[in-house]
């Protein structure tokens, strides 16, 4: 596998934004908090929120609750959990100020995507069904769960949003969606490490949870060449994972897929493209690798590979 890493490293240092680079010196070089922090701030707009494709489908400078989700899983990668740190205070601020937001969900997709390149996901119209479930509002639920004062308006909001989220997910069948599902896996985290578990029936949603991730693991591994499929890193990045043991042959299967599958340059292909905006394409084409490069990396560590 030092080949593998040796590769990517190389691509990273040639590719990578300076955000992706400071998380990978954080993570394998002995870089600091503050330096990914730093390259962090540079898309938090005066509002809190996060815009300027932070999520690389999407050019929209400003603030959006995806974009926001996308520093909260950042914050979490390198553990930085300091609540009264600038950033993590203004995306609090964000969240509290009901921008995006229709009392019950904050929106998957916002109006102004519309008038900045972007994936065609990213898009909404009068007719938009994007804005209807749980992603990414349950993860941002429980990112205040995690970091707004005890008792404060914030945290009675989060407070009443996940339980909403909860009992949604217990009286529902399965989710169809992997990316909602993780908004799920990441709130019973959050509320965890936020000591308040006997204000939720974790049991029965743990319970579930298994049984979804389980499901919605693409197991069948001849689709992971050539589609959009779900992996096992979708849902965790170490043997230690409460998910390893219930999906341990496919979770072990991805590392050597990992291998198998680094292109000459040391990154890997991305399975989905836009077409409508080819040259942004092209940049957020190459944004995504460094990223899936550092993912895959981590992804290897975490399973002992190297």
């Amino acid at each position: 596998m030092q080949n593998i890493y040796d590769n990517a490293r190389k691509f990273l240092y040639r590719n990578a934004r300076p955000l992706d680079m400071a998380r990978f010196q954080f993570h394998f070089e002995g870089g600091s908090h503050d330096a990914v922090m730093n390259a962090l701030a540079a898309y938090q707009n005066e509002d809190g929120g996060f815009g300027h494709a932070l999520e690389p489908d999407s050019w929209n400078p400003n603030s959006s609750p995806i974009q926001t989700w996308t520093a909260t899983e950042i914050l979490r990668e390198i553990g930085y959990a300091d609540a009264g740190h600038p950033i993590i205070q203004g995306m609090l601020r964000y969240l509290a100020s009901g921008k995006n937001f229709d009392g019950n969900l904050w929106y998957n997709v916002i109006p102004s995507n519309n008038d900045y390149p972007h994936a065609p996901w990213w898009r909404t119209d009068s007719g938009s069904a994007c804005n209807s479930d749980y992603n990414p509002t349950a993860c941002l639920a429980g990112f205040i769960l995690r970091h707004a004062e005890r008792g404060n308006a914030l945290f009675k909001l989060g407070w009443r949003v996940a339980g909403e989220a909860c009992a949604a997910y217990l009286s529902g069948g399965l989710l169809g969606d992997m990316h909602t599902s993780a908004c799920y896996v990441r709130l019973i985290e959050y509320v965890e490490e936020a000591g308040i578990t006997d204000a939720f029936d974790l049991a029965s949603i743990k319970k579930k949870l298994r049984e979804q991730v389980r499901r919605g693991i693409t197991q069948d591994t001849s689709q992971w060449e050539t589609g959009y499929i779900c992996r096992p890193s979708h849902f965790m990045m170490s043997a230690r994972s409460p998910f390893y043991e219930d999906n341990k042959d496919v979770s072990d299967y991805e590392c050597g897929f990992i291998a198998k599958t680094q292109l000459d340059d040391g990154s890997w292909p991305i399975p989905w493209s836009w077409t409508a905006y080819p040259a942004e394409w092209a940049v957020s084409k190459n944004w995504w690798k460094g990223n899936g490069a550092l993912l895959n990396l981590l992804y290897l560590r975490g399973m002992d590979q190297l």
